[in-house]
């Protein structure tokens, strides 16, 4: 899924806007994130060093806005009541995947977001660390370190092993 939305991006704005700055906007987006990036880099010839800073970047910028912002988000989104039921249903959904984190905590966390799963990544664990009250100081390094451990198996299944080395 990832690839066929990568791939999306890259027919339609390919010609339009540069590819480092269609990979940094694939990581950007909640789903797609550094594993979207860095299939979207690889597919635009971008080389490993250049598409990892890239897609490393995009996917965190978000995350510190999530943590500190995204409880007040959702309280002013549900004044609207057709809104309203789709964050019931984001929440729950979050909270049912935040079983490992409740327990763990930040190794848990860690976990959620480096093992590139679909369903898990840094917009998801940030979700999570909010509804489970982690703090900020304790979550968003967690997510870093996570995002570079999902980076590094991304690049390996992306780049291969010799794509990374430049061999």
């Amino acid at each position: 899924m990832s690839e066929t939305i990568a791939r999306f991006f890259i027919d339609n704005f390919g010609e339009k806007i540069s590819a480092e700055l269609i990979v940094f906007i694939v990581s950007l987006l909640p789903i797609l994130e550094l594993r979207g990036g860095l299939i979207a880099a690889k597919l635009l010839g971008l080389g490993f060093m250049k598409a990892f800073a890239i897609c490393f970047v995009g996917n965190l910028l978000p995350i510190p806005f999530i943590l500190l912002f995204i409880r007040k988000i959702f309280n002013w989104l549900k004044r609207f009541d057709k809104v309203n039921t789709m964050i019931d249903k984001l929440e729950a959904r979050s909270i049912r995947k935040a079983g490992k984190v409740r327990k763990y905590r930040l190794l848990g966390l860690f976990l959620f977001v480096a093992i590139p799963l679909p369903g898990t990544g840094a917009w998801t664990g940030a979700l999570i660390s909010d509804l489970l009250d982690i703090r900020v100081r304790h979550s968003f390094p967690t997510i870093a370190v996570g995002v570079l451990c999902a980076g590094i198996i991304m690049s390996i299944i992306s780049y291969g092993i010799p794509g990374i080395f430049g061999f």
